[in-house]
């Protein structure tokens, strides 16, 4: 009983955030955000262990890797335009990728992060399914990984609609590939809203983002001595 509780609180939270989102549509009220806020602060507010919640919430969790698979259809129904486009694409994600390593760790040593937290923090641009196993192989902490993943992907969310529109970038591509390589499903989800286009860029980029990172991670600790 205490699990559907917890995992029917957890879907009606969601459901009354999204319509929040709807009827303003600021940023800060995308419903993951808004959703993961009000959840935690009533698990503090009622001192809910975390343990107790994960009853019914991990039933959720055990959706997240389907959902991310579940986003190949999109890249099934643009795949010509992928093969059309692939080295575009494919540099697009490797910059971001590279440009998510070298500033990542720029900024926690500028802010004398210990090591521990900058190899946690190495593979934040990774989905988190592919996160955590990156996070262990060097030597990070994948609880935490997990943590830098949700803020990159909060990010994204939040502040990339407004750079998008800053910058001028119109196309679906440059717009998919910029959510889905910095903010990887968050920011797939955010691209949804741009089209199906740019949903289905943003997810190759994500799943290329993922792919590259998991071998480029490690070399990049190993390279640079972190």
């Amino acid at each position: 009983m205490q699990a559907v509780f917890m995992f029917a609180g957890t879907i009606l939270i969601f459901l009354m955030m999204s319509r929040l989102y709807i009827r303003f549509h600021y940023s800060f009220f995308v419903p993951v955000l808004t959703s993961t806020f009000l959840i935690v602060t009533l698990l503090v507010l009622f001192q809910i262990p975390y343990e107790t919640y994960m009853d019914g919430g991990k039933v959720i969790d055990f959706f997240l890797g389907p959902a991310v698979v579940a986003l190949a259809y999109p890249m099934y129904k643009q795949r010509k335009e992928i093969r059309a486009y692939i080295i575009p694409v494919a540099s697009g994600v490797l910059a971001g990728l590279v440009t998510s390593l070298v500033t990542g760790v720029l900024f926690a040593k500028a802010f004398g992060i210990d090591r521990i937290q900058i190899l946690s923090m190495v593979p934040k641009s990774l989905t988190t399914p592919v996160a955590i196993p990156v996070s262990a192989e060097i030597g990070g902490v994948p609880s935490m990984s997990v943590v830098f993943t949700m803020i990159a992907g909060f990010t994204g969310i939040i502040i990339g609609p407004h750079l998008v529109k800053w910058m001028r970038l119109k196309g679906s591509m440059g717009q998919g590939i910029a959510f889905g390589s910095a903010s990887h499903a968050l920011g797939t989800s955010k691209a949804l809203e741009y089209g199906e286009e740019t949903a289905s860029m943003s997810s190759v980029a994500m799943s290329l983002t993922a792919i590259f990172g998991s071998v480029l991670g490690p070399l990049f600790v190993w390279l640079f001595q972190i």
